[in-house]
């Protein structure tokens, strides 16, 4: 039975659940009336159930569609503004002991070349994402509790916090690694992490087993109940994403919706942040395997959907996708993208040599950190580089109560200004630069407190004077 405050994987994303919400929205996809009435509770700004927002996913009137759509840019004007958050991934290690059939890194592939980062290429490459201007890392690794144990996760993240290279800092690092216990999960949060995120790949249990037939991210249930002992563990921000392509879309968006609930009811704290990754050409992979890939159309409208369904959540797109992808779904909810990404192990440093590519998948955007600042501003949005809310201990319950009451603006939005023109003065390119310092000046009286406002102004000039690191 469907339980959201069940501690059991297959209760709180119930399959009898998710194919009742499945045949729900199929036979009211066309319900004017229905739609109608969600859309109404939707434009409240709290959020829906897993089952209204697969109707108004599965809804294909052309002119519902664009109130979605347009709610959906509202939305996410009101919770977050123009501000993109950026970031970029770094890859320790591609060891892995999984038989995942659509990652590269599984254990049968002997093509891919095996890579371990030691704490000086750590630091390596850290120091080059520094000089790109990168202020927030996510640091990725295959699961091996040989090659990669929790305590060799735990020294690179304190190498990569120990690294202070010209202006440059890791001021926040997320973690995505594999699922793990709650003891350890006490480690990472002791560490100082920001985000604890994992990608669920598919919620269809059958599929899940098929898909991960060997190795430990083979057992269903301990990955799915991974951000209860997270959160058990102390972390209270946490991360959840699919791969799509792999199993049916409609299938996926409802589980996701249905895990969003069940943290939420059980923690009152929903995810930080949700990812939607798209299955990509990879060494040993071929996409077109698998039968379950979805066009940029169903894309964007997946994308629209979430921000509508669970408003307060940061939406997170990678280099996985291209520049026209990225800037549709920019415009339906996305909050946080990466730029300058490199998918393997090292790259930063160095280019890897042809015969030792190491990738987890192929980058669709191959864009420098400094275009995609510039392409950023040229649309309308503040690139931020803000982790002043991880800094200040606004996480968990006090970063949602924020986001969800829409005061957190009042403290993002200077950041995101202050941040922007730290970038500008220390790694921008001269038209970034100028495009940004523009920005900015138009940006400020965007400000409603005076004092505030006042405030990021000084700022701004002991900035330009050669001082880092303001933050509300």
């Amino acid at each position: 039975m469907y339980n959201p405050k069940s501690m059991k994987a297959e209760e709180f994303i119930s399959h009898h659940e998710v194919l009742e919400t499945l045949s729900y929205a199929e036979a009211n996809k066309h319900n004017t009336v229905l739609i109608d009435s969600i859309l109404e509770k939707a434009r409240l700004r709290k959020g829906l159930t897993h089952r209204e927002a697969a109707v108004l996913l599965d809804c294909d009137l052309e002119e519902k569609n664009q109130e979605i759509y347009t709610l959906a840019r509202q939305i996410k004007q009101d919770y977050y503004g123009n501000r993109i958050v950026m970031f970029a991934p770094l890859y320790l290690s591609n060891y892995c002991v999984n038989g995942c059939v659509y990652c590269p890194y599984h254990l049968k592939n002997k093509h891919i070349a095996r890579k371990k980062l030691t704490q000086e290429e750590v630091a390596r490459e850290v120091t080059a994402l520094q000089d790109m201007g990168h202020k927030r890392l996510a640091i990725e690794a295959g699961e091996d509790p040989v090659n990669n144990p929790i305590e060799y996760i735990l020294d690179c993240i304190r190498t990569i916090y120990s690294v202070k290279h010209k202006n440059g800092a890791i001021r926040r690092v997320n973690v995505n690694i594999a699922a793990t216990t709650v003891e350890n999960y006490r480690e990472l949060k002791e560490a100082e992490i920001g985000t604890y995120i994992l990608f669920q790949e598919t919620y269809h249990k059958e599929s899940y087993q098929t898909l991960h037939p060997t190795g430990p991210k083979h057992d269903y249930a301990y990955h799915t109940e991974a951000m209860d002992r997270a959160m058990e563990g102390g972390i209270d921000d946490v991360g959840l994403g699919v791969l799509f392509g792999l199993e049916l879309y409609r299938y996926e968006f409802a589980a996701l919706l249905m895990h969003a609930e069940h943290l939420e009811a059980v923690r009152g704290v929903g995810p930080h942040t949700i990812s939607v990754p798209r299955i990509r050409s990879a060494d040993d992979i071929d996409p077109s395997v698998f039968d379950n890939g979805i066009n940029d159309d169903t894309f964007a409208k997946i994308v629209a959907c979430i921000r509508i369904a669970v408003p307060y959540t940061g939406m997170i797109v990678s280099t996985r996708e291209s520049q026209a992808c990225r800037e549709k779904v920019l415009h339906l909810g996305v909050s946080q993208i990466s730029g300058g990404s490199r998918t393997s192990v090292g790259g930063y440093w160095e280019e890897e040599p042809e015969e030792e590519k190491s990738e987890q998948f192929d980058v669709s955007d191959r864009r420098t950190l400094d275009e995609v600042v510039r392409w950023l501003m040229d649309m309308g949005y503040i690139p931020s580089f803000c982790t002043a809310c991880y800094r200040e201990g606004r996480t968990g319950d006090r970063f949602m109560s924020l986001c969800k009451s829409g005061q957190l603006q009042n403290c993002c939005h200077p950041n995101a200004l202050m941040t922007l023109e730290e970038y500008l003065m220390d790694y921008a390119s001269p038209g970034t630069q100028a495009v940004g310092q523009s920005m900015i000046r138009q940006e400020l009286p965007n400000i409603p407190n005076e004092t505030v406002r006042s405030l990021v102004r000084q700022n701004l000039e002991n900035i330009r004077l050669g001082q880092r690191d303001f933050r509300l």
